[in-house]
């Protein structure tokens, strides 16, 4: 399967500057392994040292939150979107 990906501002040293690449993969976990054999390191910036999303990145397949279905185990259909989301924090 193969999906698009769509990178952060702030990950995109690791793809050259492009905004969104392609990647393989059934589940959101093969999306990732395949992001990191195309642009190492960018793997942990995702994902924490126990192999978990870290706290402060949201991803989602097409529209859905993956932490709100099946984790990394989410289905990655043919053609879905993955879109990588840092959380903004801020305040007076």
């Amino acid at each position: 399967m193969s999906v698009n990906v769509r990178i952060p501002t702030i990950l995109r040293t690791y793809t050259g500057g492009r905004s969104e690449v392609p990647a393989d993969g059934g589940t959101l976990a093969e999306v990732l392994d395949a992001l990191e054999n195309s642009h190492p390191g960018i793997r942990a910036r995702i994902l924490d040292d126990n192999g978990k999303l870290r706290r402060f990145v949201n991803v989602y397949v097409n529209d859905d939150d993956v932490r709100f279905s099946e984790g990394l185990e989410t289905a990655t259909p043919d053609g879905a979107g993955v879109s990588i989301i840092p959380a903004v924090a801020g305040g007076c």
